[in-house]
């Protein structure tokens, strides 16, 4: 099952951050990851948010994202985005929706887990 990675940022160093970015996009080659979204000004429709950028990226799966996130190629620019930023990361599958209308819906907001 496909694996989506919200990530929620602020960035405190530009410089910092900007050289994390350079090198962001060759991590995810062999690995099977997209980035799908980068916004640093997304609008919100509902509700407060705290930080400035959010992140949409999506792996294969499960296994696919860890082998990226710990991969030596990954670590050695993450060190720089820690430095730079402070947020959040999210991880999860989510449901297949082609089955909504069967299940009234349920399937569709209910828990994603297998």
């Amino acid at each position: 099952m496909a694996v989506y990675v919200i990530a929620e940022l602020t960035i405190h160093d530009r410089d910092r951050y900007d050289r994390y970015v350079a090198r962001f996009l060759t991590t995810l080659a062999g690995f099977d990851g997209r980035l799908l979204a980068a916004d640093e000004s997304p609008i919100v429709a509902e509700g407060t948010w705290d930080h400035e950028k959010v992140v949409l990226l999506e792996f294969r799966d499960v296994a696919e994202y860890e082998r990226w996130a710990t991969s030596p190629a990954y670590t050695r620019i993450a060190k720089d985005r820690r430095a730079a930023t402070t947020g959040r990361a999210r991880t999860r599958g989510l449901v297949d929706v082609s089955d909504c209308a069967r299940t009234g819906g349920r399937r569709c907001f209910a828990d994603a887990r297998p």
